[in-house]
């Protein structure tokens, strides 16, 4: 029962992100409304989102207060629409929503692949709990004889994990088949301008209020990143 206890007071700590998706039809646009706990690459990864859909992000707003961050993008397909159903709709924010939830819970990645056996799953994760490890999330799957499976782990309070508990790990399971990876992606900010402090937070600061528009400091960088589109 404590363990439940434990479960929930996490997720009331992390609630679900709120995503909308309006229409601004007199413009042409959709307007993409998040709101959430603000965190590194945040913005990163909702404006890599977009674009891996096939939208493009025109302007925005970024704002954030405390450690709570919301943000709003104007968007229109890649062939110059705006969304136009429902079901359009509820697949963005669906994503966006997947995309948000699963950088929170990564932690560190342990990939495993071993030839597959009975209990082998159960003898993994068993050997996490022993070491202070918990399972955030974790895609598990089989091809041929061999498991090849995808962790995401974190201590016992939810926090990032000492080195020294994934050596353990791989120690007991394995070092040849359980590895240790970071995921390694483009820095979305590569000089921040005047009077900006870039920390690769979603809100580009402690708090305040961030406007990008065409022609500043984010357009730049968005634009060499390929991410929004450029209408000079």
């Amino acid at each position: 029962m404590s363990a439940d206890r434990d479960q929930e007071e996490r997720a009331s700590e992390s609630p679900t992100p709120a995503v909308s998706v309006q229409s601004w039809a007199e413009r042409g646009y959709s307007v993409v409304t998040v709101q959430c706990r603000d965190r590194p690459k945040l913005l990163f990864d909702v404006v890599c989102t977009l674009t891996d859909m096939d939208y493009v992000v025109f302007h925005g707003t970024i704002d954030t207060t405390g450690d709570q961050a919301h943000q709003e993008f104007y968007i229109r397909h890649a062939d110059g629409r705006p969304i136009r159903s429902e079901a359009e709709r509820q697949r963005v924010s669906q994503c966006l929503q997947d995309a948000i939830e699963r950088r929170s819970l990564e932690g560190v990645r342990l990939e495993l692949c071993t030839p597959d056996r009975p209990g082998l799953l159960s003898d993994v994760t068993r050997t996490f709990r022993e070491n202070g490890l918990l399972v955030a999330q974790a895609e598990v799957s089989t091809k041929g004889d061999m498991a090849s499976n995808v962790f995401y782990v974190t201590d016992a309070a939810g926090q990032a994990v000492n080195q020294s508990a994934i050596d353990a790990v791989r120690q007991r399971v394995g070092m040849d088949c359980l590895v240790a990876k970071e995921e390694h992606r483009p820095q979305l900010y590569q000089k921040a301008g005047p009077g900006v402090r870039d920390d690769g937070n979603g809100g580009g600061g402690g708090g305040g209020i961030g406007l990008f528009y065409l022609g500043n400091f984010v357009r730049r960088n968005l634009v060499s990143l390929g991410l929004i589109k450029s209408c000079s």
